[in-house]
């Protein structure tokens, strides 16, 4: 029908066939009687006008004004919710994945990137990820996250149809181990500070004027 898109879901059944026939046969003359019964077919759709919107999905966290950086440690979860406008057509399922500035693609989520249609948020395990993938770690870099419904991640927009999103970056980052001062460790930026203090210009001035107004004084007093 012009104007309408139809989302049609049918289930057809079968149902047997009876059939009971009688004849009898006198002289030339023949009668008969049939009887058939069939079951037809049950189907239901829904309509959305051309008018109506397109389905929106709209991440609500972490917020989207800025850059979220998240640690990839032991028990440190990654929450990512959103909400939904326009929906008119509920999809099956939802696709949420991390998409890395490297051209990596990793499922979010414990069920492999896959979750129910009507879900509006996903918690990621990272560190899980990482250390069950050691073949496809999680790069410290920026991110993408990516979520589509039964369309795929290149949907195009249909009114009542969830588009995917693309909108939230994050970045990721793995701290560095503890390491006690006792072990040996030193700090070689600290190290390298105090040898450009010492060589700069500035220093050297008041290092010289400070030996004059300590010699000047050392004179005056043994005048005195």
């Amino acid at each position: 029908m012009e104007g309408e898109l139809y989302y049609l879901e049918a289930r057809q059944q079968q149902g047997g066939q009876s059939q009971s026939s009688s004849q009898t046969q006198s002289g030339s003359a023949v009668s008969g009687s049939q009887s058939q019964t069939a079951s037809g077919t049950a189907s239901s759709f829904l309509s959305i006008p051309q008018s109506a919107p397109a389905g929106l999905l709209t991440v609500t966290q972490p917020p989207q004004q800025s850059t979220s950086y998240f640690k990839v440690a032991e028990n440190q979860f990654i929450t990512f919710g959103w909400n939904f406008s326009y929906i008119l057509a509920t999809p099956t399922h939802l696709t949420v994945s991390a998409v890395c500035e490297n051209g990596n693609t990793y499922p979010v989520g414990p069920t492999d990137g896959i979750i129910p249609g009507t879900a509006t948020s996903v918690v990621w395990d990272a560190y899980t990820y990482q250390t069950s993938h050691p073949n496809l770690p999680l790069a410290q870099a920026k991110y993408t996250l990516k979520i589509w419904g039964d369309g795929g991640p290149d949907a195009v927009r249909e009114p009542g149809v969830l588009t995917p999103n693309s909108a939230l970056q994050f970045a990721l980052y793995t701290p560095q181990a503890y390491t006690p001062i006792t072990s040996g460790w030193s700090c070689a930026g600290c190290s390298s500070a105090v040898s450009q203090h010492i060589a700069h210009p500035t220093f050297i001035a008041l290092i010289a004027t400070l030996m004059v107004m300590f010699i000047s004084g050392s004179a005056l007093l043994r005048r005195i």
